[in-house]
Order: structure tokens, then sequence, then C-alpha cells
């Protein structure tokens, strides 16, 4: 999970490509039309395809790649030039004469033109870079001197020399270094996994508020359908027994109740629409329509494998790894910080001195040196041990949350697939007493005709088919909304058997680095 190419970029230019139900979704696609009609997955394309934190996040993606890009060419050859020209020296000097034994004034009066062109490359063993590098060196500078007499001495140097220098007991900083850049890349992948899965979530929950204020104008408008049989049946009633015309105002109350609880469902509905033109850059002339039909298939879901789906697949535990990884590295870096440090180099080549610049190339001389320079730390009072413990406590820290975070995940997702079976059963039993309710307030209008039931027990029965509807879609989005946040916990869609990533075209390994 340590590279996500372009797939940031592609979410953010258009997500209508994730699913072939959204292919008609986008605001440029939908500006000429007249009615949208909304489903969860036309949502959740929008909400994607219009999404500012989708494209903050590509940005940081951006920026840990190109630093990630700025690591790794650290391992590369890489070719320097210095130069010193000239460099200028008109100064006296006290220093000791040790033929004379005494402390004499040294004047110097000089020039020095100097450049360095090297080749360096880091040397990498069986694929891991180290701390030693090896270069190829040409050095050459010119340097005048005037003496004491006013006489001017000119000298000119050249050198050809390999090198090779390996700092030893010191933290490799470029291996840590690229495997910093690494993990930064790796959370800002996992910035934009969890903001994708958050951004589906929200979607998704105000889809169902969506479907519940669809559902209830539904349920509203079947009442007033109910309401009007009723004063129809009422009315012929009265006909045929003027003493029954009290039935009629009777049913007439009700309907203008239920009229007017059908006008609030409508505008909330026309409100609610409104505001999802404006948050998801729709055209305000577009009618935006809903089907409510509330479809539960039960869905298994094993606890153990819920369990281990959040495990592996919610950005949690890959960011606790992250910071352990982190910790590890700093404990490293403490260590070699205040101990012992030994640079060793050895370099093997020619070189030549002569007055005259021709003859730096003639007859070169063999050059050969070793350089081992060592610092011991002999006491410090505990500052180096001090530093080193304290990093050791924070890996143990880490090491303390990710346990943690276990415990804490499972105990989530144990009370979430609770949630849901009961949900589910309850729904399922409520879809059973709706249909029940349904045949019962036929049967009453039935009787009511027939003159056998009050018109107080066909509104009562009417009341009750209402209330039964009311319940029946609350356990039923109680049922969405469970499986919705065990979505969200697990990143796993168990009605599909697909992870959420995968359903909306985005796969954690497919965008790993070559």
């Amino acid at each position: 999970m340590r590279g996500l190419g372009a797939v940031g970029v592609a979410w953010t230019m258009g997500v209508a490509a994730s699913a072939p139900a959204s292919a008609s979704v986008m605001p440029a696609q939908t500006a000429q039309a007249d009615t949208i009609e909304m489903t969860l997955n036309r949502m959740i394309d929008l909400a994607l395809g219009n999404s500012f934190r989708i494209q903050q996040v590509n940005l940081n993606i951006e920026r840990t790649r190109l630093r990630l890009k700025a690591e790794r060419a650290r391992l590369r050859s890489r070719v320097d030039l210095e130069l010193s020209a000239p460099t200028l020296r008109a100064q006296s000097e006290p220093r000791f004469d040790t033929q004379l034994g005494t402390t004499r004034t040294f004047r110097e009066n000089s020039n020095r033109y100097q450049g360095q062109l090297s080749v360096r490359q880091p040397v990498i063993l069986f694929g891991f870079p180290t701390n030693g590098y090896i270069s190829l060196n040409n050095r050459m500078h010119r340097f005048e001197e005037e003496g004491t007499d006013g006489e001017v001495r000119t000298e000119y140097f050249n050198e050809y020399f390999v090198r090779y220098t390996q700092p030893l007991f010191q933290p490799n900083n470029l291996k840590n270094d690229i495997e910093g850049a690494e993990l930064d890349l790796e959370d800002s992948e996992l910035d934009f996994y969890a903001d994708v899965v958050s951004i589906i979530d929200q979607s998704s929950r105000s889809y169902l508020d969506l479907f519940r204020n669809a559902s209830q104008r539904q349920i509203r408008a079947r009442y007033v359908e109910r309401l009007e049989t009723a004063l129809e049946l009422a009315s012929l009633a009265a006909q045929a027994d003027p003493t029954r015309s009290i039935e009629v105002d009777q049913v007439n109350v009700e309907l203008a109740n239920a009229r007017e609880q059908l006008q609030q469902a409508q505008s909330q509905f026309r409100l609610e629409t409104s505001g999802l033109k404006t948050e998801y850059n729709l055209p305000q002339s577009a009618e935006i329509t809903i089907d409510p039909v509330m479809v539960l298939d039960p869905v298994p879901i094993d606890l153990e494998r819920a369990a281990q789906l959040a495990v592996d697949l919610t950005p949690r535990m890959r960011r606790l790894g992250i910071q352990l990884r982190e910790s590890e590295i700093s404990v490293e870096q403490t260590k070699g910080r205040g101990g012992v440090q030994v640079d060793f180099s050895v370099s093997y080549g020619t070189e030549k001195r002569d007055e005259y610049l021709s003859g730096v190339w003639e007859d070169p001389e063999n050059s050969f040196s070793l350089d081992l320079e060592a610092a011991i730390p002999i006491w410090d009072w505990g500052e180096r041990s001090a530093r080193i413990q304290a990093s050791e406590v924070g890996v143990r820290q880490t090491q303390l949350r990710i346990e943690q975070a276990i415990l804490d995940i499972r105990t989530g997702i144990e009370n979430e697939v609770r949630n849901v079976d009961e949900y589910q059963s309850r729904a399922l039993a409520m879809q059973q007493t709706q249909d029940l309710a349904t045949s019962i307030t036929e049967q009453s209008l039935g009787q009511y005709a027939e003159g056998t039931v009050s018109v107080l027990d066909l509104l009562q029965t009417l009341r009750r088919e209402v209330d039964t509807a009311n319940t029946s879609l609350d356990t039923y989005l109680g049922w969405r909304r469970a499986l919705l946040r065990l979505q969200q916990m697990t990143y796993y869609d168990f009605e599909r058997d697909i992870p959420i990533l995968d359903r909306y075209g985005i796969d954690f390994e497919s965008t790993s680095p070559t």
C-alpha cells in the first residue's frame, strides 16, 4: 500500500467510471436533464466527484510522492563540480620556527585557482543502500605565491583518484530518509482512503435521510388514499342512512389532518432535494426523484472474519504500524548521537606537480591515502543513555496502542455485528407485520362497507397501518445504518461481499510502486 500513482487524480476528475449504474450522474451530464432519479451509487459518485477534500488529499499525496522521488534520487550517481576561483590570501601569521627555536611572523601573499570534478555513487549491497559511497575524482589547481624576495612562484597540480568512504557505528541516514519518505507517502494514501470511505458513509447517510422522507411521503399518500376510500364508503352509508352522516364528518377531519401531514412531508422532501442540488452542483431546474423500495435480503456476517477485515483493511492499524516503524527509526537515530563514530576512507590514484601546466600530465606518480577517524565519548553524565531509553519507551507505547486498538476493534465489531443481526431480525418481523396490517385494513374497509364495523374502528385500523409502516421503516433504516457503521469499521461491503474501495474502483495493492 505504498504508492497511489494516478488513482487520486482519476477520482477528482471523474468517479462515474467506477460503476456502470452511475454513468449519467456527473453535473455536466445532468445539466440538460429535467428529472434525476437518485440512487445510492449516484449520490456517492456525485459526492466523490465534487469533493474538495479529495482534491486536497490528492495534492498532499503529490507532495509526498515528489519528496520520495527526491530521496530515491540520492541512490543514483551524482556529478559535482567544485570551484574556488580565486582564493586570495595576503596575511601575516605567527608560527614557530623549529630551526630557530622561536616564533616568527610569516607573511603569505598568494592566490589559488582550484577545481574538482567528482562522480559519486552510494554503495548498494544486495539491494539495500549503505552509508558508504565510492567516487571518481579529478582535482586540479594553480597556485601562485610571492616570496620575500619579490619573486613569484607558480605551481600546477593535477590528481586523478578513486575514493571509498564508509562511516562505521552510525545510523544509515540514506536508508532511513528513503524509508521515512515512503512512510509519509503511505500515510498520505491512508488519508485519501479514509476520506473516500468517510464521504461514502456521509453520502449513504444522506441518501437514507432522503429515503426516509420519500418513504414517509409515500406512507402519507397511501394513508390519504385509504381515507378517501373510507370517505366514499361513509358518503354512501350516509346516503342510505342519514343518521350516519356524522361518520362523513369524522372521516373528513381525519382526511384533512392526513393531507396536511402529506403536504409537510412533500415540503420536507422538496427542501432536502434543494439542498442536495446545491451540495452536489446540480441544476436547480432539475427534479430529484427517488423510488423508496425497501429491499431486505438477510446478510450473514461472520464475527471473526469481520474483525480480521477491520484489522487488515482499515487505516487505523496500518497507521499504528507506521508510527511503530518511525519510533524504531528514531531509536536508531538516537543511538547514533553521542556514540562511537568511526569514519574510514581509502583512496588511490595518480598525481603530479609542476611549474608548467603541460607538465602535470607527464609521468604522473601514484598516490595512496588511508584515513581512519574515530570519535569516542568518555563521559556525558548519562545524556545518551537517557535519550535512548526515552526513544525505546516511545516504541513500547506504540506497541501498547496497537494491542489496545486490536481489542477496541474486536469489541466494536462484536457490538455492531450484534446490532446488524438484531435490526435484521426486527426488520424481517416488521415486514410480516406490515403485510398483516395491510390485510387487516383491506378487510376492515370491506367490513365497514358491509356495516359490520364502526367508522371509529376503521379509522383506528387505518392509523395502525400507518404506525406499522413507520415502525417498519424505522427498523429497516436501523438495519441499513448498522450495516453502514459496520462497513465503515471494516472497509468491507458485506452485502456485495467485496471491499468497499474495490467496489468504487480503488485497490489497496495495485497501486504499489515498482
